[in-house]
């Protein structure tokens, strides 16, 4: 069983966001009729969690998974948070722009999340900056490797960390508008239909990132 997901979108939730999650599900299923393949995406929103915000729904309708979780601010740049439960919602203000990154990773594991540097190649804002000032990540083992809205070179640098760290690596679109979301997807070597899967999946390690092209069953012309 392989799993292709989308790891990072906005939907019109976020405020710099023109899609709604709809549209997002109309696009994909462009795309599989193009003969590409992806299963699901998960819903990032920019420093916010809705726990009443049901997908479940729509993801029916479309027959496509539609997982939640966030984009926070940290004093060490954004970063995606997977599998968000009450208690970490408690232990953690979303809406602070300069949480300690490093208290985010503990507390996410503490209430079975998992957190991943977004495009950590950015920059001005991507973990590479901050690990070129000094600082240090032990509890960081994943990156987001590939980030289709990051511009080529700043991928490069994401690269470059992985190699030098042994980090792994996912991929996500950033997509801010209906036709960007599933440039970039991230291959699971199993299931995943939920946010606890999503993290075990992580957890083990056997994912790699890849872009949309990379999907398809044959040459699409």
């Amino acid at each position: 069983m392989t799993t292709y997901l989308d790891l990072h979108c906005h939907s019109v939730a976020s405020d710099d966001s023109r899609a709604t999650v709809e549209q997002y599900l109309k696009w994909i299923n462009v795309l599989r009729k193009r003969g590409f393949t992806i299963d699901g995406i998960v819903l990032t929103e920019h420093r916010q969690f809705d726990f009443d915000a049901d997908y479940s729904q729509l993801a029916a309708e479309y027959g496509v998974i539609v997982l939640k979780g966030a984009e926070l601010d940290t004093c060490f740049g954004h970063m995606l948070v997977y599998n968000i439960t009450p208690g970490l919602a408690r232990d953690i203000d979303f809406a602070d722009v300069k949480m300690d990154g490093r208290e985010l990773i503990k507390a996410a594991r503490h209430h079975g999340g998992f957190v991943v540097p977004a495009h950590p190649g950015r920059f001005g804002i991507g973990l590479v900056e901050y690990m070129a000032q000094g600082e240090a990540f032990p509890d960081v083992s994943i990156v987001e490797r590939v980030n289709a809205g990051s511009k080529p070179e700043e991928n490069e640098r994401a690269d470059e960390l992985c190699r030098q760290t042994g980090c792994l690596g996912t991929a996500g679109s950033d997509a801010h508008l209906a036709s960007h979301v599933g440039r970039a997807v991230t291959e699971f070597r199993a299931q995943v239909r939920t946010e606890p899967e999503l993290v075990a999946a992580l957890i083990s390690g056997d994912f790699r990132p890849v872009y949309i092209e990379e999907t398809a069953a044959a040459p699409v012309g």
